[in-house]
């Protein structure tokens, strides 16, 4: 819908903007996010848009957008989206390629990784601003001794694993990732010819499980998984 009370007279009347002149956050050269509101365009309404660029195995951080629905179109690439259905209480994984969608509704928690290099996706909001709130603010804003009590945790290994986010991670991993499981990793997967799928799913060669992204496994015609 119109804004009601545009003048559409008025000599500051908008009915064209370059997206890539409102690049909103950017992680590098592959990976960034283009935004389009009512703030840029005038005469919108209530729709605004995220136009997003990722490279395999980026993520969409999970975040909820709480005044709006949010509907995925692959462009190019190929990327899954996951949502939580807070009613059902279920992770739901949708893999979209070009010309498909994926539909959040609004407020539901959910995030997007790439599967494949060059994937661009557009995230079309029925609201005039996209509202975010992202995971990473929630984990380094809340206090620790608040997460370790709340969850029965150890509050000095809380405090120690999440004093890295520093900031609101939008795109992750982020670009200076040097997580310390990596130091502690278990030997190479090339040394085990197969790799087992969740859930008691058959196993497949190991080469097609390490051209997925970290935490995907692809497997025909069965769901996939984080």
């Amino acid at each position: 819908m119109a804004v009601s009370y545009m003048d559409f007279t008025s000599p500051n009347v908008q009915f064209w903007y370059d997206v890539n002149k409102n690049t909103t956050f950017k992680k590098d050269n592959r990976n960034f996010i283009n935004t389009l509101s009512i703030e840029q365009l005038n005469t919108l309404g209530n729709v605004s848009l995220l136009d997003i660029y990722l490279s395999r195995s980026n993520v969409v951080e999970p975040h909820t957008h709480q005044n709006a629905s949010e509907l995925v179109y692959c462009i190019s690439g190929a990327a899954v989206v996951s949502i939580i259905n807070p009613f059902t209480k279920q992770l739901l994984n949708f893999p979209i390629q070009p010309g498909q969608v994926a539909n959040v509704p609004q407020g539901w928690p959910h995030y997007e990784i790439a599967t494949v290099d060059n994937t661009h996706l557009l995230a079309i909001f029925d609201a005039p601003v996209p509202e975010f709130i992202g995971m990473s603010d929630m984990l380094r804003l809340t206090p620790p001794g608040v997460l370790a009590h709340t969850y029965c945790l150890n509050e000095q290994m809380v405090k120690e694993t999440l004093a890295p986010i520093t900031d609101t991670t939008v795109i992750g991993p982020p670009a200076n990732c040097q997580p310390a499981r990596e130091a502690e990793a278990p030997q190479p997967y090339s040394q085990y010819p197969y790799a087992q799928g969740p859930f008691g799913h058959q196993p497949y060669p190991q080469q097609q499980y390490q051209q997925q992204p970290f935490g995907y496994l692809q497997q025909p015609n069965s769901p996939y998984f984080f």
